[in-house]
């Protein structure tokens, strides 16, 4: 049950364990192994936790879901591949008058948030091919310069698509000998480094995800996305400013460490069970790193990073803050 006894912080669980049944026991929240004999796999106090992410074949009794309804627990699911389906979110989180701020943001309002989403997002492309030793990334200064002055939102996109291009340009001179990246692919990813991005993108967008949710936000209702069914448009926003400094630079660090190598994947570019594993206990130890954030000026995790960016967003959204601070790193 590594999911479940290796992968917890103090805030985030993941269930991966085929056949396991999440209950409460004493006031504490417990794995169980019902399509087995293990009995007991893990056990967590329920007021330290804020999200339960259960992966393929885990379900829940029903007191547990009362006791995360009464604490305030998130609860996603996901295909045991890691695809999002969906959520349980408690009472607590759906607090009206933060909703009503957030659908009377008017087109300016939503222009400036998402202004400072993209440049952040491109200040720290910038930042992490220069951490990797990559050269010639002025452009993505100029292009930054731009959408922080951007006019309407389809100058704003403008801007981030060509910093995209820039940016996706240089990632392969950020790559070991052995790995290559010619162009973003998606849907599906075409090479390993691919499918990497693309799976570390949904697991960043489902932080983002609880994150929203935790602070009352909500996540369908974005300020550069467009509204579509069934799409977090907000969470999708927000997510851009981790991008390259959570999700881009976890993979390079995953395939130049050797973490992941060619041969754990399978032919239509997945990773194989044992090797998504090990990606999943990698990527929460990555997020229960520390870095100094640039607005409060103390050490926190990545993933407390996200929920302060969520707190700030929702501040600049109910008017108690006059701008969003993006999460922008400039060295």
């Amino acid at each position: 049950m590594k999911a479940s006894e290796g992968l917890f912080d103090d805030s985030v669980v993941y269930v991966t364990t085929q056949g396991t049944q999440v209950r409460t026991d004493q006031g504490r929240i417990t794995v169980y192994d019902v399509d087995g004999d293990d009995g007991e796999l893990a056990s967590f106090p329920a007021e330290k936790l804020d999200t339960l992410n259960v992966f393929g074949g885990v379900n829940f009794s029903t007191p547990f879901v009362r006791r995360a309804n009464e604490h305030g627990i998130v609860l996603n699911y996901f295909t045991e591949r890691g695809q999002y389906r969906g959520s349980f979110v408690p009472e607590k989180n759906t607090i009206a008058a933060v909703r009503r701020a957030q659908y009377a943001l008017t087109d300016e309002e939503e222009l400036a948030i998402a202004r400072a989403m993209i440049a952040a997002k491109i200040r720290n492309a910038r930042t992490l091919l220069g951490r990797k030793g990559v050269t010639g990334t002025e452009l993505l200064e100029d292009l930054r310069l731009r959408a922080s002055e951007a006019d309407s939102k389809d100058e704003l996109r403008g801007a981030e698509g060509e910093a995209a291009e820039r940016y996706f340009g240089l990632l392969d001179e950020a790559l070991v000998d052995g790995w290559t990246f010619e162009t973003r692919t998606k849907r599906p990813p075409e090479d390993h480094i691919n499918s990497l991005l693309s799976l570390t993108y949904v697991m960043m967008k489902n932080e983002v995800l609880s994150a929203l949710r935790q602070y009352n936000l909500d996540p369908f209702l974005g300020v550069l996305h467009a509204d579509r069914h069934g799409r977090p448009s907000l969470a999708l926003d927000l997510q851009e400013e981790f991008r390259p400094l959570f999700c881009d630079s976890f993979v390079t660090r995953l395939v130049n460490r050797g973490t992941i190598t060619h041969d754990e994947f399978t032919q239509d570019n997945h990773l194989q069970d044992d090797s998504f594993q090990t990606y999943l206990s990698k990527f929460d130890e990555y997020m229960t790193e520390k870095l100094t954030h640039p607005y409060f000026e103390y050490e926190v995790t990545r993933r407390k990073a996200v929920r302060q960016q969520a707190i700030l967003l929702r501040k600049a959204i109910t008017g108690e803050l006059d701008d969003y601070h993006a999460l922008e790193v400039t060295h």
